[in-house]
C-alpha cells in the first residue's frame, strides 16, 4: 500500500500595493490568497502562516516590508523553508527587487515560489543572468570607489597630520603625563626616576603598572 507523503510545510505572503485596492469590498488579497491555496493543495504543500504587506509597492526592497519582515522572524522560529506568493510581481514588480530579493532568501535557504509560474526563480534566464552580471559589476564598482575614496582621505590626514591610523601615540593618547614627563626631564632627573614618581602620581599602564624607562624616553621625545 502506497503511503502519503506528508505535506510541506509553507507560509503564504500577499502583497497589495495601493491602498484602494484593500479593504472588506476588495478582491485583491482574496484572489492571491485563492490562487496559493489551490497551488499549495495541488502541489503538497501545507500553509501554516499567511503575511499580507497592504498598500505596499512592489519596487519597496523586501527588508522594508513589515509583513514581510514579520514572516522572516517567524520562519526563522519555526523551521519552515518555503514562501509561496501569487505571482513573482506579488513579491516584488522590481526586476532587480525580484532578484536581489530572491537571492537574500536562497542565501538563507528559503524556497520562493510563485502560483503562477512555480518555476520563475529557479531558471536563469538570459535577462536574470544579465540583471545578476549588471549588479555584480555596480557593487564592485561601488566597493573599489569606497576603497579609493577611504585611501584618498588617510593620504591627505597623512600629509596634513602626518600620520593617520595605527596605534596612538604617547602624545595623543595621554597629553597629561607627557607633560609631566618632560617637566621632570627638563629639571634632570634621570628616566627611571621619571617612571616612579609617575607611578607615585597615579599614573601608570593600561594594565596597571608603571611605565618603563624606554617607555618614558618615548613620551619625552615625543613629536
Amino acid at each position: 500500500m502506497a503511503k502519503h507523503k506528508k505535506p510541506i510545510q509553507a507560509v503564504a505572503y500577499l502583497r497589495t500595493s495601493s491602498s484602494t485596492n484593500t479593504g472588506p469590498d476588495k478582491d485583491s488579497d482574496k484572489r492571491q490568497r485563492a490562487a496559493i491555496t489551490a497551488f499549495a493543495k495541488a502541489h503538497g504543500y501545507f500553509i501554516v502562516n499567511e503575511f499580507y504587506d497592504a498598500a505596499v509597492s512592489g519596487a519597496d526592497p523586501i527588508a522594508e516590508r513589515p509583513g514581510f519582515k514579520a514572516m522572516l522572524d517567524r520562519i526563522a522560529s519555526n523551521g519552515v523553508r518555503c514562501i509561496i506568493v501569487e505571482s513573482p510581481d506579488r513579491f516584488a514588480r522590481d526586476l532587480t527587487v525580484q532578484l536581489t530579493g530572491h537571492d537574500f532568501l536562497k542565501s538563507l535557504g528559503i524556497a520562493l515560489i510563485p502560483a503562477t509560474a512555480p518555476d520563475f526563480f529557479t531558471e536563469d534566464t538570459a535577462t536574470a543572468v544579465l540583471v545578476r552580471q549588471v549588479l555584480g559589476a555596480i557593487a564592485q564598482f561601488e566597493k573599489t570607489s569606497l576603497v579609493a575614496k577611504l585611501k584618498a582621505a588617510r593620504d591627505r590626514k597623512k600629509a596634513a597630520t602626518g600620520k593617520c591610523g595605527g596605534r596612538r601615540s604617547y602624545l595623543e593618547a595621554r597629553p597629561e603625563v607627557v607633560a609631566l614627563a618632560r617637566e621632570l626631564s627638563a629639571s634632570g632627573m634621570s628616566l627611571r626616576k621619571i617612571a616612579v614618581t609617575l607611578a607615585a602620581r597615579g599614573h601608570l599602564t593600561g594594565g596597571g603598572k608603571p611605565y618603563v624607562a624606554s617607555a618614558v624616553q618615548a613620551m619625552v621625545l615625543a613629536q
